[in-house]
């Protein structure tokens, strides 16, 4: 009865140990203003039985950011790490010295990282065809995706952020400028350039440059706003620029996708000495169209590298659509990923009935997932094939990424792959540690609460407590 009673007792204080938070949590959390009750803790080696750490562990809670390790791991396992999409250009006409009579058909497949530059790529094949005028329109075929609608300011009233970005079809730099920002002392004004440079798009810059030594938040003390101006968008800028601050780039999302398509179309298209008659319509392509160009996106593992390193939410909403898209679904809709995603977890044991998914990147108010349940997919994960393609693409510790200002002279620096995630109200971790011991360790840390904003330290501190391995 002795050694019973002392297994027992042993097994209460391990209980009791796992479902407290390490000292140096707890104080960080109190002075941050932050109870425990707001929090969820999950830490366990990833080949043990048993957590180490149990905190509210089943509680479903907003992960904001960290909802991208459920999306991306899923497509690495179901579409492979070597995955590509294919953007595909059509002639509908005849093609005769030069002049393609009839419309150039673009049909998108769901490329996440279309980028300015690959763009062109396609538009130089195209030429190559010795195509360098079209008499006709320039038709979009957007039907791998069901057309997002909805207003852009919704979840923030930011609708010119990137991050807020509709997923598309055919989404080419990710439906956003950069604006680059350059003082002049000298004429004592901002120089102000856009890549790409819409050819629909007009910028009227009105910022004066202002006087005094602070750089400050340069981005609050300037506004834009968007103006229909006929077939043009017209950007104006208004505002002081601090005359201390070096130049500076600015990230905006001002048209509409077809719009943008065709602005950006134009301006390349014009560059490379073509030209186009017509205007931009939606549609699919038809039968008798022949195929010019294709381009092929980087593979899947690169394209999960950017969402996690840099926490890209639009290409994260790609891959979500795209996951349904897979599963023989076209359009493919926000259902039809999340039905993809709860068919893969289940097919994996994995039953999450506290999961709630609305667009698979965290950028949401309604995901929910417990700190158990996140961590049981990292677990499974480290036991996958495609295990060191998600530890890779997550930002190291003092290193990367999200985490490139985080614990630097600190022993976990270097030694810990993090994803981060940041909302109003939220604060999570989630990744792998190796402890000084060189075992590693699976770490799910969640903060929802209204000083959520306060709660780094306690969460570094939490990476600590498990590197130091005590």
């Amino acid at each position: 009865m002795r050694i019973v009673s002392a297994v027992l007792a042993s097994v209460c204080v391990l209980t009791a140990q796992a479902e407290e938070l390490p000292s140096t949590v707890a104080q960080a959390l109190k002075t941050a203003g932050i109870p425990a009750s707001a929090t969820a803790a999950w830490v366990r080696e990833v080949d043990a039985a048993s957590p180490r750490l149990a905190v509210n562990a089943r509680s479903a809670l907003n992960p904001a950011s960290t909802m991208k390790l459920v999306t991306t791991y899923a497509a690495l396992d179901l579409l492979g790490p070597a995955y590509v999409w294919r953007t595909e250009a059509f002639a509908g006409g005849t093609v005769s010295e030069g002049v393609l009579t009839g419309d150039l058909h673009l049909k998108g497949g769901g490329d996440p990282k279309l980028t300015y530059d690959q763009f062109g790529r396609l538009l130089r094949q195209i030429r190559a065809r010795g195509i360098r005028e079209i008499r006709g329109d320039l038709v979009l075929d957007r039907g791998a995706f069901v057309t997002a609608n909805g207003d852009p300011s919704r979840f923030d009233a930011q609708p010119m952020r990137p991050y807020n970005v509709a997923p598309d079809a055919l989404l080419v730099n990710f439906k956003a400028v950069t604006l680059q920002l350059v003082p002049d002392l000298q004429q004592k004004t901002l120089l102000v350039s856009t890549e790409p440079a819409p050819a629909n798009l007009d910028l009227i810059n009105k910022v004066t440059l202002g006087n005094g030594n602070g750089c400050g938040d340069w981005k609050e003390r300037l506004r834009a706003d968007v103006f229909a101006h006929g077939p043009t968008t017209r950007l104006v800028l208004t505002g002081v620029f601090p005359g201390a601050c070096p130049e500076q780039r600015w990230n905006i999302a001002v048209m509409d996708h077809p719009q943008f398509v065709l602005g950006v179309f134009q301006q390349l298209w014009a560059e490379l000495g073509g030209s186009l008659s017509g205007g931009v319509r939606d549609g699919p392509v038809p039968a008798d169209a022949r195929p010019i160009a294709v381009l092929p996106s980087p593979t899947l593992a690169e394209v999960v590298r950017d969402i996690n390193k840099f926490s890209n939410n639009v290409m994260a909403r790609q891959l979500f659509l795209t996951l349904g898209m897979e599963a023989g679904r076209r359009p493919a809709g926000t259902e039809d990923a999340d039905a993809a995603i709860r068919a893969w977890l289940e097919a994996r044991g994995l039953a999450l009935p506290e999961l709630v998914l609305e667009n698979g990147s965290g950028l949401s108010r309604r995901e929910r997932i417990s700190a158990e349940g996140l961590g049981r997919v990292l677990q499974a994960a480290w036991k996958s094939a495609v295990m060191p393609e998600l530890v890779a693409s997550l930002p190291v510790t003092a290193t990367d990424g999200t985490m490139r200002k985080r614990l630097k002279q600190n022993g976990v620096a270097g030694q810990a792959h993090i994803k981060t995630g940041s909302l109003e109200g939220v604060r999570s971790i989630a990744g792998w540690v190796l402890d000084r011991n060189g075992r590693r360790w699976i770490v799910v840390f969640f903060v929802n609460h209204p000083n959520a904003g306060g709660a780094q330290a306690a969460q570094d501190a939490l990476l600590e407590w498990v590197h130091a391995g005590k």
